[in-house]
């Protein structure tokens, strides 16, 4: 079994460039759906998650190019809606949790997403009552189909809202901020008030 050996009484010094935070770097990625603009992100860790969002992202018509170490662009001007309908769609956002987080962006731009029954990690307690409940306020419907285990979330005008949070969410703060782009929550309380959530206001 591989281990990490930790000796003391050492002084540390160099300089060290922190790769970009995992959580952080879905929730932005994901973001790239909100404009036909061309968004360049930086630092973005070379992690399996991640890359594997990147590649889902070029299925579903986002153009992205490798502009340097760690860095992106993306240009999501020909999104292919219909992808969301292919089994391929439902194979790969099944088998990544943070395929979630495509459900606040594409509802606000588009009024429809889908999202198969997401997998990934099974640490703990990791519900998804936050994005839908918080999704449904601002105007969405989610229906669940238990044969296509899958759900459809459309949104024929989404509505400002104020809005109480039963839980503090990091991806859950992130996707209703995303679904509510294009209108603004009037009063956000209990949203997870940590460094990833803050920068991410920011964006």
């Amino acid at each position: 079994m591989a281990s990490f050996i930790i000796e003391g009484g050492h002084r540390l010094n160099g300089d060290l460039i922190p790769q970009g935070a995992k959580n952080e770097a879905l929730e932005v990625l994901c973001a790239t759906l909100l404009t036909p603009e061309e968004v360049k992100i930086y630092n973005i860790p070379d992690i399996l998650d991640v890359n594997n969002l990147i590649q889902l992202l070029r299925d579903l018509g986002v153009t992205v190019k490798r502009i340097g170490l760690n860095a992106y662009s993306f240009k999501a001007d020909k999104i292919n809606l219909d992808y969301l309908d292919s089994d391929e769609f439902f194979q790969k956002g099944a088998s990544l949790r943070g395929s979630v987080m495509i459900i606040g962006p594409l509802v606000a731009r588009f009024g429809y997403a889908v999202l198969p029954k997401p997998g990934g990690d099974k640490i703990g307690r990791r519900r998804l009552d936050t994005h839908f409940l918080g999704i449904q306020k601002l105007g969405a419907t989610f229906n669940y189909c238990p044969k296509a285990q899958r759900y459809e979330i459309k949104a024929d005008k989404l509505r400002g809202s104020y809005m109480l949070l039963d839980e503090a969410s990091v991806t859950g703060t992130a996707n209703i901020l995303m679904a509510a782009w294009p209108k603004a929550i009037r009063r956000f309380i209990m949203p997870l008030a940590s460094p990833i959530c803050n920068n991410f206001q920011k964006c």
